[in-house]
């Protein structure tokens, strides 16, 4: 029903306002005492106040009204034309005392009509304005979601973001979202009591318990292992066992599969669909990130795990290898004394029989050394003397080392050298180490009476042509650079394969390859020493027709003595 006002002493007008108001639905009421008009609007806001001008201390009362109605109708009973200018800005209307009934309920009703937009459009400001602070409060804590890995305080910024949303009188949040004991976070706007919150981690537990009805829950949750963390803003004031009579609103905190924990929130006012839906988007929006933590967490401990047994293996190895040398050192210096006829005359079967064993400890030393070369590049205890350098006296010396070896299978080892190339910057052993090791695989993996050839140029690093395999794992500074070849005319390499010819153990898979053997740590441990020199290696290779490996260091590039990591 609608509420009028009227202020006035006059028994005259107020007979007549009697005679208008009392013929229609309105609850009509007349006041003229200061305090008593105050005290009625503080406890019922009227819809209009009609003021006659003639009232006592006028001002002042508009004044109250203007402080405790904000959306009243304030209409001034006049008895002429004029009125005084400073109540002119606090009315709406105005009724003379010459009008007829009709035009003052056409006057009434009008305001009235004008009252319900203004009420209206407040209300839609309200709700708009509510509107806008969730969504701000649900993109800031989309932004804090985003910002972190932590899984603590994801659970942390998905509380304080209902907080500002949803002004919750208590939350109870179970959080399953660290290795150690689950954790009952609750978030209280007063201090509770032992007993209330002994009561909440039952109710937390018969919610939990409730989610995973006739399956498996991830854990077995009961009051004394159920470990909890308690936050309150005011512990002045305490909550008491009424609390179970707020509204409540639960939520399961998972995605797929992956379960978190799970949240209550309760309020002492009644929630809105729209602080329902706020709610579960909050409670939503933290299981992605949450899953996101989790998988990081899992890929750190992973990559903890095989960070320890990459160590293990290659301490093995140096291990290995070390008491393998001392053995072998031995069983070296033995073959040689006894091939040399110093113990006893050597008969033909007793020189073959020594010579195999021979090719074998050095067979077997090579396999060691490079398992201690790898050792020591993983370990970063591989020491480098750089120097100015001329590839082309490196490539003469191999030449001059595995020409007999290539000779003896049947094969032409010939040289294609590049006149008058600038020196580099490098350790001479190690490139004769990577020449050696490549020459050595090419003689190992070609047929008889096939060539392989060792060439050099000076190249710029626009015009390199690295094989499309190799692209995204090499970059060049811009420069110049020196270019080895070597090329052969054996098995090749598969296209498949072509990726996985320098990793540690490789081998190309065919008949050739088994019967020529190796450990496969030639190529990756070649290819961890041209890095070290700011340069790179590649190949190009077809199957059955041959392999062309490729490597480049940069000219006049002034490096240090430094070590090197795998």
């Amino acid at each position: 029903m609608i509420n009028i006002l009227l202020v006035c002493d006059d028994i005259t007008k107020t007979d007549k306002f009697h005679k208008i108001f009392n013929k229609k639905p309105y609850n009509f009421s007349i006041l003229a005492n200061e305090k008593f008009i105050a005290d009625t609007i503080s406890i019922e806001v009227p819809d209009i106040i009609i003021v006659d001008e003639n009232a006592a201390n006028i001002k002042n009362l508009i004044k109250i009204v203007k402080d405790k109605c904000e959306n009243t109708i304030i209409i001034f009973y006049i008895s002429g034309n004029k009125v005084d200018k400073e109540l002119v800005k606090y009315a709406n209307a105005f009724i003379t005392c010459d009008m007829s009934e009709d035009i003052i309920l056409s006057t009434i009703n009008i305001n009235l009509r004008m009252k319900n937009s203004l009420d209206m459009l407040s209300n839609s400001n309200k709700d708009l304005a509510d509107s806008l602070y969730r969504l701000n409060a649900l993109y800031s804590t989309s932004s804090q979601f985003a910002g972190t890995l932590d899984k603590s305080k994801l659970i942390q910024y998905m509380i304080e973001g209902m907080d500002k949303a949803l002004s919750f009188s208590l939350t109870c949040t179970l959080s399953l979202c660290t290795n150690e004991e689950p954790v009952l976070i609750l978030n209280s706007l007063y201090e509770l009591s032992d007993e209330l919150i002994t009561a909440l981690k039952l109710r937390t537990i018969l919610n939990y318990n409730s989610l995973f009805e006739g399956k498996q829950a991830p854990l077995d949750l009961n009051a004394e292992n159920l470990k909890v963390v308690k936050q309150v803003k005011y512990p002045a004031s305490r909550f008491t066992f009424t609390l179970f009579q707020y509204d409540n609103m639960f939520a399961p905190i998972s995605l797929g599969d992956n379960f978190f924990g799970c949240i209550e929130i309760f309020k002492e006012a009644s929630f809105t669909s729209e602080d329902s839906t706020c709610f579960q988007t909050i409670a939503q929006q933290v299981s992605l990130p949450l899953k996101s933590a989790t998988l990081y967490q899992e890929i750190i401990e992973t990559n903890a795990k095989l960070e320890k047994l990459e160590r293990l293996k290659s301490e093995f190895i140096s291990i290995v290898s070390h008491e393998l040398r001392t053995p072998l050192t031995s069983i070296k210096n033995s073959l040689d004394i006894l091939m040399s006829g110093r113990c006893f005359d050597i008969t033909p079967s007793a020189d073959k029989f020594l010579s195999m064993a021979m090719r074998n400890v050095q067979r077997l030393s090579g396999i060691i050394n490079d398992l201690l070369d790898l050792s020591k590049i993983e370990a970063g205890k591989m020491d480098f003397n750089f120097a100015p350098t001329n590839v082309n006296t490196v490539i003469e010396y191999v030449k001059s080392a595995l020409s007999e070896v290539a000779k003896s299978k049947g094969l032409n080892l010939i040289t294609d050298e590049k006149e008058n190339l600038p020196e580099i910057t490098a350790d001479a052993q190690r490139l004769e180490q990577v020449l050696t090791n490549l020459v050595s695989n090419a003689i190992k993996f070609t047929p008889e009476n096939k060539t392989i050839r060792i060439s050099s140029s000076m190249i710029s690093s626009k015009d390199i042509k690295i094989n499309e395999y190799f692209k995204d794992s090499i970059k060049l500074d811009d420069g110049d650079y020196v270019e080895v070849c070597v090329e052969d005319e054996g098995i090749g390499i598969a296209e498949k394969d072509l990726l996985h010819a320098f990793d540690k153990f490789a081998q190309i898979e065919n008949s050739l390859s088994r019967k020529a053997g190796g450990t496969g740590l030639g190529l990756p441990i070649a290819k961890q020493l041209l890095e070290a020199h700011h340069g790179a290696i590649w190949c190009d290779s077809e199957l059955n027709k041959g392999s062309k490996f490729y490597f480049v260091i940069p000219v006049v590039k002034e490096l240090v003595q430094i070590n090197v990591a795998g």
